[in-house]
């Protein structure tokens, strides 16, 4: 069985080579079923969800071996519950926590150190956060795209959404636009990225959870002002010719204009050149 760890690879790594580094051992406080890592770039930082210990855990942007975090959030007033994914806002110094079973999203200073409580919590039935499994920030045109699996809408087959809403926004506030319907081809969300240059999110839709190979998997784009029934304005196809099977996170390398995708499938890291979305 794989110890848990953050495995850092050149940039133009390929094949079964080792990672360059990797963060890992007890001390780095890591545990199984990691399923989001965000870089902050601004401030070198590495950030990811610990969901066993209701926990945030920020690390060196150098970390390496088993090296303990620089910060972590963790306690009753955080209001953490199973976190599994997260954002951060560099620029507002924000970290952003979805909350599926509380169908909420939980927002943090970004320097917050021990049992914090959030500074704005989005949440009640106008809000429609309903298993909200993922989410993204764009600090340029302060907005918050949230990823959102199967829905109740009685659509065949059941379709998941993209609600985008107001950085700010707070309480009971509905989303400003819904990216919903079968032109979409959204079932679920998973990691999800944005480009500010070209006001777009690029999306990762793995297809149903309990298929190994689903059908309809893709890595799509969207306009952040897209609203309704729209597909995406390109995509990345699994199949044959991708190579993709079950595309889970998505990250994005502007200067070299590449899109990295990870490959549950696969246990894969793949590069495509994009040029089209930078």
């Amino acid at each position: 069985m794989a110890h848990p760890q953050i495995a850092a690879f050149a940039r133009l790594a390929q094949g079964n080579i080792p990672p360059t580094r990797a963060i890992a051992g007890q001390a780095a406080l890591l545990s199984r079923s990691l399923h989001d890592i965000r870089y902050d770039a601004i401030n070198d930082e590495i950030l990811v969800a610990n969901g066993h210990a209701q926990a945030i855990l920020v690390y060196r942007g150098a970390a390496d071996g088993e090296e303990a975090p620089i910060r972590i959030i963790q306690g009753s007033k955080t209001m953490l519950n199973d976190p599994d994914r997260l954002d951060v806002d560099p620029i507002h110094n924000e970290i952003f926590v979805p909350d599926r079973e509380g169908k909420q999203i939980l927002v943090f200073p970004r320097n917050g150190i021990g049992d914090v409580a959030p500074i704005r919590v989005l949440k009640g039935p106008a809000t429609q956060l309903e298993r909200a499994g993922a989410l993204v920030v764009d600090p340029v045109h302060n907005l918050l795209v949230v990823g959102l699996p199967y829905s109740d809408t009685g659509s065949s087959p059941p379709a998941g959404s993209l609600l985008i809403f107001q950085r700010t926004d707070a309480g009971n506030t509905p989303p400003s636009r819904i990216i919903r319907g079968p032109k979409t081809g959204i079932i679920r969300i998973n990691q999800m990225a944005v480009y500010s240059p070209r006001k777009v999110v690029i999306a990762a839709q793995p297809g149903k959870i309990e298929e190994m190979e689903p059908d309809g998997a893709f890595v799509g784009v969207w306009s952040l002002d897209d609203n309704g029934d729209v597909p995406p304005r390109w995509k990345l196809i699994a199949g044959p010719k991708s190579t993709m099977k079950k595309p889970r996170g998505v990250a994005l390398d502007p200067k070299n204009k590449t899109v990295i995708i990870a490959d549950m499938r696969l246990n894969a890291v793949l590069t495509f050149y994009f040029p089209e979305i930078f």
